[in-house]
């Protein structure tokens, strides 16, 4: 009889020791809790969590990337629209994200929605649209300052898409293609001073040379002249009429 209960002894005893076992991963911590008291931090491999009177709650400290939804918001210059971004952090200390916060993931979400709402209301459209990495480095410090009591470590904060309403499309797509052609209007005309410039110094080049005006015209009949389908039109050089006209003085 005495065996036989011994038996059931041990047998419970090995039984309490294998579910005691705890394995804690390398990419997580484990938070111990004895009768509801904070004890320690688990760190990897296998640990020892006593039945009944001992408890855990496993921590993963990787890195996580939270979707921070569409969120209505107004610039600063009253232009609404919707924006959205994605958020990456991770568990800096696994004591501080259960012991001083409620399901941190969920209060980490919310708190990068209201944050991303209100530095988008701090700054123009213009702005928000030229300096989108700026702004989102001022998001992630605003967060991670806000979370850093949590033991929370914000990683980064990138602005994903910005959706405007479609006559505020209409009328950038409007201002964009204005700006086009204003470039294009000066750089043509940029183009015609640099002829324009070249022309004077080739007719002054011309003017200053006895009868460089007459071998141009004669280069210019001869190239006209390789093609058959051409008209020509001869215009006769000032400097022949004035020849003609000292000759008959």
């Amino acid at each position: 009889m005495f065996g036989i209960i011994l038996f059931f002894l041990i047998i419970t005893v090995i039984f309490i020791f294998l579910i005691s076992i705890k394995q804690i991963n390398e990419y997580e911590r484990g938070i111990k809790f004895q009768i509801g008291k904070y004890i320690g931090i688990m760190e990897p491999g296998w640990r020892i969590v006593i039945p009944v009177l001992q408890s855990y709650q496993k921590v993963d400290i990787r890195v996580k990337a939270v979707d921070v939804p569409d969120q209505d918001a107004i610039t600063k210059d009253n232009v609404s629209l919707n924006v959205n971004a994605v958020l990456y952090y991770k568990v800096a200390n696994a004591e501080f994200a259960i012991l001083k916060v409620e399901y941190f993931d969920y209060a980490v979400s919310q708190l990068a929605q209201t944050t991303m709402r209100d530095v988008v209301g701090e700054v123009s459209l213009d702005e928000l649209l030229s300096n989108r990495d700026e702004i989102s480095l001022r998001i992630q410090e605003i967060v991670d300052k806000a979370t850093d009591p949590w033991g929370i470590k914000i990683v980064s904060v990138d602005l994903k898409h910005i959706e405007l309403p479609e006559n505020m499309k209409r009328t950038i797509a409007k201002q964009a293609e204005a700006e086009r052609e204003k470039r294009a209007v000066i750089i043509k005309a940029e183009g015609e001073v640099v002829s324009a410039d070249n022309m004077s110094k080739a007719a002054t080049i011309l003017a200053s040379a006895p009868g460089a005006l007459h071998l141009r015209t004669l280069q210019s009949l001869n190239d006209l002249s390789s093609d058959q389908s051409n008209t020509v039109i001869f215009a006769v050089p000032l400097e022949i009429l004035r020849a003609f006209e000292n000759r008959a003085k």
